[in-house]
């Protein structure tokens, strides 16, 4: 049966589902064009989504959102980025709250003036099959996914997509992303070099990462104690009582102590339900009856730099089927689509895994990295990130070449800022969240561009006003 055929057979057969996988890898490309979607306004950049078969016994098939740079592609690199979860959406989150071209209002899309794909053409992976509009006809995948399965399939659908689109086979690539994704990005790192893959890989940026369990979520309490979120005696209890790194391996649940179960209880109830805990300065999306706009409405001086709504209007508006049918997306054993998946059963006990390790390797083989933090993240804290890049760049033996300082944006502070070696490289972006490009676009941007050109990050030099700043006393 001719290719042709079998594509009308399939349609005629299984309906659209087999019809978005594309039999002819590379004669897709056409076909996965997003000619516009539904309220974008215009833009001279091209955009692709659509699916990749990355398991043909399971059928399992991921999901990407492509958007061309918006100047001169052909000169720029090539970014895949992944959000975390395990099982959120990196379409969903990753493009359409955060960093991508445009941002959801009510019936149309808004220009983001901050978008990525100014610096790069940027690629967002729906990771793994179950998210988004990800999905495997075998539903057993569902209940064993893990680090090593997610990891192989991402590396197969790089090669199939390079397959697509051979033009960015040579081009230089960076491997983004934030939260689980401290997971995610650098074990793909690790497969593709010491793969057969040729992939032109350069480095790799995680925001937020989970890197180390028992630090990063040991570090909690202190920042909820630093920020004024709880109590001295809550405080006291979470260093007597708790530790989060023991995981009850039952049923692979996470689960915690009875005892520290009471504390983070008492925790919470001293927080409240009006903060988030992703970004513990931000306000939160009230409900419809008193929405941030109408309470933004009735104070006209009022400034809203963030849409602190955007996600209910992404969920809203990705769940269209007009937006679906322009994006080649389809929902598969779901019947709607969510930010994060909601069949996923992921290997929990797979969080506990150190990934110090594995940059360590990935350091030793010449692989940049940088690690950022949004400093208002409760849930994987600065503190705790900077704890295990200080302790990763002493076991490599790496000296700092770019002492702690600030970093600058438009005249103001953007973070604080330290390299080691020329290799690692950590910062902090000063108000951002544990999503940083969704509450600090141009402050997030600033640092995206630093780190695709491997230089340090801007700083006002110490001698410019023939002055020192001092630290007021009281």
């Amino acid at each position: 049966m001719s290719s042709e055929a079998w594509i009308l057979f399939a349609k005629l057969t299984y309906g659209t589902i087999l019809m978005h996988t594309c039999l002819n890898v590379v004669k897709c490309t056409a076909s996965d064009e997003v000619v516009t979607l539904p309220g974008q306004p215009p833009v001279s950049f091209k955009q692709f989504a659509g699916y990749i078969p990355v398991d043909e016994a399971q059928q399992r098939f991921l999901f990407y959102y492509f958007v061309e740079a918006e100047s001169d592609p052909s000169s720029k690199p090539l970014v895949l980025w992944l959000n975390g979860g395990p099982g959120c959406s990196s379409v969903g989150e990753g493009a359409f709250v955060e960093h991508g071209p445009f941002k959801p209002k009510g019936d149309v899309l808004l220009k983001n003036d901050y978008s990525w794909n100014k610096e790069a053409n940027m690629l967002c992976l729906e990771t793994p099959a179950g998210m988004g509009f990800s999905y495997s006809l075998d539903k057993s995948f569902y209940t064993s996914a893990n680090d090593v399965l997610t990891a192989r399939d991402n590396l197969v659908f790089l090669e199939k997509w390079f397959e697509k689109y051979p033009e960015y086979k040579n081009r230089d690539f960076f491997i983004t992303g934030e939260s689980y994704a401290g997971h995610y990005v650098p074990q793909l790192a690790t497969l593709i070099v010491h793969s057969k893959a040729k992939i032109n890989l350069k480095g790799i940026g995680i925001g937020n990462p989970l890197l180390e369990f028992d630090n990063d979520f040991n570090s909690r309490g202190e920042y909820l104690w630093s920020h004024g979120l709880i109590s001295d005696d809550t405080y006291d209890m979470f260093n007597r009582v708790c530790n989060y790194s023991n995981i009850r391996r039952q049923d692979n649940l996470n689960a915690i102590t009875p005892a520290c179960s009471h504390v983070a209880n008492q925790a919470s109830k001293e927080i409240g339900e009006f903060i988030n805990p992703y970004d513990v300065t931000l306000d939160i999306c009230l409900s419809n009856v008193f929405s941030q706009s109408q309470v933004l409405d009735r104070n006209p001086n009022a400034e809203a730099k963030v849409d602190v709504c955007v996600e209910d209007e992404t969920t809203k508006y990705l769940n269209r089927q007009d937006v679906q049918t322009a994006l080649h997306a389809r929902l598969v054993n779901v019947s709607e689509w969510a930010p994060c998946s909601e069949i996923l059963k992921y290997k929990i006990t797979d969080t506990e895994e150190p990934m110090t390790p594995v940059l360590a390797s990935l350091l030793k083989s010449g692989i940049r990295v940088f690690i950022f933090s949004g400093d208002q993240d409760s849930v994987i804290p600065l503190t705790g990130t900077r704890v295990v890049v200080n302790g990763l760049a002493k076991q490599l033996g790496l000296t700092t070449t770019l002492p702690y300082r600030a970093w600058f944006n438009d005249n103001q502070v953007g973070g604080w800022t330290q390299v080691y070696g020329d290799v690692l490289s950590y910062a902090t972006i000063k108000g951002a969240a544990h999503e940083a490009p969704f509450t600090q676009p141009e402050r997030s941007i600033a640092l995206f561009r630093c780190f695709l050109a491997g230089k340090p990050l801007p700083h006002v030099k110490e001698d410019i006003q023939n002055n020192e700043t001092m630290i007021p006393l009281l």
